[in-house]
């Protein structure tokens, strides 16, 4: 008796450790699937999640070749960031137009600011806008770089912490047009005509002084409307004060509309402005009447920019339609910029990501770029073209330069 006691408390005991087994076992498996799922979970909400970073630039209207190429610039950086593999989230883009538009720039801007998404974001070629959208940034807090707008007080009067220039200033471009317009090819005597908005007035501001200590004179100034498109009333006043060259403080349209009619009045002297007038759409508008005409862009031809090879043909790759124009690398570098920033310090603390950005040293597309304690880039280098067959070509490769063609006498 005593011994089947023994053998049934003994069986009794082994069927209930086998039951705890089991149950070990199950909670096991349980413990194992949770936190499979939680891994799961945890991954594919790293994937999902998304991180915008904002554009903004005139997209329709006269100036929509700059706008477009530089958003496609902008687009193929963040499109490379997406296919390295460096970021354990998407990074979209949202790209949104100005039109030129001071107004319709701080709409955009209103818009970007109001998304918690967007972490930072890029705009403007046009100074008036970026003028009016510099201060929505700063009041939200959002780090913004200016990729192609060079009126100096954007960086040199605001001095917003957040807020940073890949773009020299127009100051720094008009210097250098007067060192080589006056000092290199001796024109002495300019009419000036600049557009009525504050980039054509900071321009008038800037290059007159800069010509008179340079020894040349300011015979006319007149400043015309933004969309104005019959300039030979001017013009034709201009003809009888014989200037030796027009300066023009404006961009695009109304530059290549005024270099057209002076040849229609007869006014065949030399046209030069900064990089305003830098685009191809100029010399299509200006038709024949470009030939010769001058003017200077921030950074080195594309094709002399460190990796500028690679970048045509990731550009060429993207399958954009439109050129990337004459902003497109600071557009690629802005962006470059603002992702280095978030590879470091992580998309949550736009603070971290402004303090980032002010403190770089960036290795880009148009060399290195760092900011001084206002926000402007110290990378200054500008390039000189003149136009030729219905081309910019760099100054130094030209016929011009070679004297096989000529420019207006002096």
């Amino acid at each position: 008796m005593l011994l089947e006691g023994v053998a049934g408390l003994q069986s009794k005991k082994g069927k209930e450790g086998e039951r705890m087994k089991k149950s070990f076992s199950v909670m096991a498996l349980v413990l194992i699937v949770v936190t499979g799922m939680f891994l799961c979970s945890s991954v594919g909400f790293a994937q999902s999640k998304v991180v915008k970073i904002g554009f903004i630039g005139p997209l329709t209207g006269p100036n929509a070749a700059q706008g477009v190429g530089a958003r496609n610039a902008f687009d193929l950086a963040i499109r490379e960031a997406n296919a390295s593999g460096r970021f354990p989230f998407k990074i979209e883009m949202v790209a949104l137009d100005d039109a030129s538009d001071p107004a319709t720039g701080v709409a955009a801007a209103l818009k970007l600011v109001s998304d918690p998404a967007v972490v930072a974001a890029s705009g403007h070629w046009n100074s008036p806008v970026a003028l009016a959208t510099i201060h929505t940034f700063h009041t939200y807090r959002v780090p913004f770089i200016v990729w192609g707008a060079i009126h100096p007080d954007i960086t040199g009067f605001y001095k917003y912490p957040g807020v940073n220039r890949v773009a020299p200033t127009l100051v720094q471009e008009n210097g250098p047009l007067c060192d080589w317009v006056i000092g290199e090819l001796g024109y002495k005597s300019f009419s000036i005509i600049s557009d009525t908005s504050s980039y054509g007035e900071m321009n008038t501001k800037a290059f007159r002084p800069m010509a008179e200590s340079r020894g040349a004179k300011i015979l006319s100034v007149d400043s015309v409307t933004v969309g104005t498109t019959d300039f030979r009333p001017i013009l034709t006043k201009i003809k009888g004060l014989n200037p030796s060259a027009i300066y023009f403080g404006g961009v695009v349209m109304e530059g290549a509309l005024i270099r057209d009619q002076m040849e229609k009045v007869g006014l065949k002297k030399l046209f030069c402005a900064i990089s305003g007038i830098k685009d191809d759409k100029f010399l299509e508008v200006a038709g024949p009447s470009g030939e010769g005409v001058l003017t200077i862009k921030p950074g080195k031809p594309i094709e002399k920019l460190e990796g500028g090879t690679r970048f045509l043909k990731a550009y060429e790759a993207a399958g954009y339609r439109e050129p990337f124009g004459a902003y497109g690398p600071n557009a690629y570098d802005s962006a470059g910029i603002i992702l280095e920033a978030i590879s470091k310090v992580g998309p949550d603390d736009k603070g971290a990501i402004a303090k980032y950005i002010r403190g770089i040293k960036y290795r880009g597309l148009m060399g290195e770029t760092s900011f001084d304690a206002t926000g402007q880039t110290v990378n200054v280098t500008v390039s000189r073209f003149v136009g030729q067959s219905g081309k910019w070509v760099e100054w130094e490769s030209s016929d011009y330069a070679k004297g096989t063609r000529k420019l207006p006498a002096p």
